[in-house]
């Protein structure tokens, strides 16, 4: 096997189960190449059930030093990022059992059904009315029931195959469809409910913030 150096991890020829071994054997350095390959499925999928920043990274951080600790017992029956999610979605339900306070998010995510990608082409009032899109998108998100979010995150933000979801949350590859197919319903639902409300053009966030500056700037 070729050395491995951290840079790889961005190469995804490398695969994970190479690394594995290499950390197994002593090169315990390596082991960045898996937490940066998995930061932000990880990141996600944790939000979706905790909405606080520090106890998120908490988790994470006990999510890789758990993985690491039992990495010896991986096999190659799942992808790593499966087993590892399995992980960070355990010590999850853990610290809210033990809070006994169940917690929700404001998703920062970036899905390809409802996430609009900004631009450096594009001008400031397209990137502004982008960012308050995704703002709207954001809390129609952050309305879904926990058991539907974090299903609908790993299938339509991070594109994990229905097989190893159902791996991921414990659950059958039918129920995996099902709450996939009710999560997309209640977006549509939520987002149409927020579009009668009489707000919906209010003329606030960044436009009233950039109008007043240029205002102020010119008088």
């Amino acid at each position: 096997m070729k050395a491995i150096k951290i840079s790889d991890y961005k190469d995804k020829k490398i695969h994970d189960f190479d690394v594995i071994k290499k950390v197994l054997v002593g090169e315990k350095g390596l082991y960045e190449i898996l937490m940066r390959r998995n930061n932000q499925k990880l990141y996600r999928v944790i939000r979706s059930y905790i909405k606080d920043e520090d106890l998120i990274k908490d988790i994470m951080q006990n999510t890789y030093i758990k993985a690491y600790e039992k990495l010896y017992q991986f096999n190659k029956k799942s992808e790593f990022s499966t087993w590892l999610i399995r992980i960070g979605i355990n010590e999850a339900i853990h610290v809210l059992r033990s809070k006994q306070n169940k917690l929700f998010i404001h998703p920062n995510t970036s899905s390809n059904k409802l996430f609009i990608e900004e631009s450096k082409n594009m001008n400031p009032e397209h990137n502004i009315i982008q960012r308050e899109a995704k703002w709207v998108l954001e809390k129609v998100i952050d309305q879904l029931p926990e058991k539907y979010k974090v299903v609908y995150i790993l299938s339509e933000v991070e594109n994990m195959k229905i097989k190893d979801i159902s791996d991921c949350v414990g659950i059958s590859i039918n129920n995996v469809k099902v709450r996939t197919h009710r999560a997309k319903q209640m977006l549509k639902e939520n987002l149409y409910k927020l579009s009668q409300k009489p707000n919906v053009f209010e003329f606030g966030f960044e436009k009233c913030d950039r109008l007043v500056n240029n205002v102020i700037k010119n008088i």
